[in-house]
């Protein structure tokens, strides 16, 4: 797989490390562990950007397991922010 430098893919990726590093600080001062599991699924989901910019070879099914797993997270963060 080669380097696609596509510039929605790029600012997919820098929007996924802001979600990422908030939910971290805000995980680190209000101890909220929803924000920890949020930041996980976008460090998933920026790591699926990051591979399809760089043009690291994944099989496409690490791309879906990774993707699934991230939505999965997010909407475990939101039960979790529902049943506070």
């Amino acid at each position: 797989m080669t380097a696609v430098p596509d510039p929605i893919t790029a600012i997919n990726l820098l929007l996924c490390i802001m979600i990422f590093l908030l939910g971290y600080f805000v995980y680190r001062k209000q101890e909220k562990i929803s924000a920890l599991v949020i930041s996980i699924a976008f460090g998933m989901f920026g790591l699926s950007h990051f591979s399809i910019l760089t043009g690291i070879a994944y099989p496409e099914f690490t791309f879906i397991l990774l993707r699934v797993c991230g939505y999965i997270l997010v909407a475990a963060a939101l039960w979790l922010l529902l049943s506070e």
